[in-house]
């Protein structure tokens, strides 16, 4: 069975320590990233199967993360997954039109994280 190589770009300890958590359990290498520059430099050297990315971050926000990242022809196939707790209405549009693969609002529950992990890792499209 394959492992993936999950990329999670978030700055709060309490968010990334619950999605280590939740990955624990699966064929995950999950690699920690705590600011959207760091996690670009990350994206370009690892290489991950699937990025979550937090929006709201200390240095460039996790849109700008996504611009970058999928203007590089080496990680542009790469999928990205909003992990936010921007949760208005409109907001999981915005982010898929300006790049992201996927949407999930915290707090995320295992199972919401599983089926986007599922979804994104083994089908094509956007969930």
């Amino acid at each position: 069975m394959k492992t993936y190589v999950i990329l999670c770009i978030e700055d709060r300890p309490h968010n990334m320590r619950l999605i280590r958590k939740m990955l624990s359990r699966g064929n995950y290498t999950l690699l920690e990233a705590v600011s959207g520059l760091s996690g670009v430099e990350m994206a370009e050297t690892h290489l991950p199967d699937l990025i979550f990315v937090d929006i709201n971050l200390p240095d460039i926000d996790g849109m700008e993360v996504t611009k970058r990242i999928k203007a590089n022809p080496d990680l542009a196939h790469i999928r990205i997954i909003a992990l936010t707790a921007n949760a208005m209405y409109g907001d999981r549009e915005n982010y898929l039109v300006n790049g992201c693969d996927g949407y999930l609002a915290k707090p995320v529950t295992r199972l919401e994280l599983e089926n986007m992990l599922y979804y994104q890792l083994n089908k094509s499209g956007t969930y």
